[in-house]
């Protein structure tokens, strides 16, 4: 039976991870008023740059590190950037995208359906090996999981299912899904900061390139605190996804996801406390416990679950 120590070897981390990325839904946020973003495509270009800068971030520091710039093995490369390109190209381009012809209710709920399209694909994917096995247990803990970032977002959904809309944000949810597996495959033969560091990078550059190609435009902001919101989402992204691709390596990248299911509603937390935004204690609660329990039901080993009278 699993230790204590050991899942908090993944909670920690985990949870880290997802208060960085809710924290980033507020700081953009700021960072559209700092430098002026308006429409997708600056919207594009603005993160293109930002994931760009954490790639270099990263870069440099394992540079400093290990007294050399980091490169993939050269049967890997390829490997990495594919994964640029799907994890962050491809998935942030649609989001962006997808996220103008919407409400953000609506796209952190099909974001929250990616945690569950991870699990599943997960098992095909790694063919039920390495604790990636599909079970009851695990599907239903991905339903209460998602139905707590549900309510958590719950405002109101009405309104009906556009191609350029809620389209576009479900198939940057079935890129970040599939770019979790691919990232787990690539570290396997390449060290996991190294990866993400190239694929931060070279996602970045792709994105910046497609951002001035469809006309956006930054102005550069009037105070410091324009570009301190910029350093600290390079910053964020750089730890986050370097934390996050290790424990895809280290951990069944089906019990490492579900923990996404916090990205959302540590972003209504946060946003409520920087920005003012309108939030129901009831609501937040409820969501948060239902979260829990969905990581939980994922996470709780087989004995465990069969040895219940």
């Amino acid at each position: 039976m699993e230790k204590p120590a050991q899942r908090l070897r993944i909670l920690l981390p985990a949870a880290v991870c997802t208060f960085l990325w809710g924290s980033a839904f507020p700081f953009i946020k700021l960072g559209y008023a700092a430098f002026a973003v308006e429409g997708p495509f600056s919207q594009i270009l603005f993160a293109g740059l930002r994931f760009a800068l954490a790639g270099l971030l990263l870069l440099a520091v394992l540079t400093v590190r290990g007294r050399r710039v980091p490169v993939p093995p050269k049967g890997s490369r390829l490997s990495v950037l594919r994964l640029g390109l799907v994890l962050t190209a491809g998935q942030y381009f649609f989001f962006y995208l997808g996220l103008a012809n919407t409400t953000g209710v609506r796209g952190s709920i099909i974001q929250g359906m990616g945690t569950f399209l991870t699990v599943v694909l997960a098992h095909f994917w790694f063919h039920g090996k390495d604790g990636d096995r599909m079970t009851g247990r695990k599907a239903l803990g991905c339903i209460v999981g998602l139905l707590g970032v549900v309510l958590a977002n719950f405002e109101g959904t009405q309104g009906g299912f556009s191609f350029s809309g809620e389209g576009l944000m479900l198939l940057a949810t079935v890129l970040f899904a599939v770019g979790s597996l691919f990232s787990k495959d690539v570290t396997k033969t390449v060290d996991p900061f190294c990866a993400t560091g190239w694929q931060l990078l070279l996602g970045g550059l792709v994105l910046t390139l497609i951002g001035l190609l469809g006309g956006g435009r930054l102005c550069a902001p009037a105070s410091f605190s324009g570009w301190g919101i910029f350093l600290y989402l390079a910053a964020l992204s750089s730890v986050a996804f370097a934390i996050w691709t290790r424990l895809l390596q280290k951990f069944a990248a089906g019990r490492v996801a579900v923990y996404n299911f916090l990205t959302p509603l540590f972003g209504v937390l946060l946003s409520a406390c920087l920005l003012g935004e309108s939030l129901s204690g009831v609501q937040i609660v409820l969501a948060l416990l239902l979260v829990c329990l969905g990581i939980v039901l994922v996470n709780l080993p087989a004995r465990r679950a069969l040895s219940a009278p």
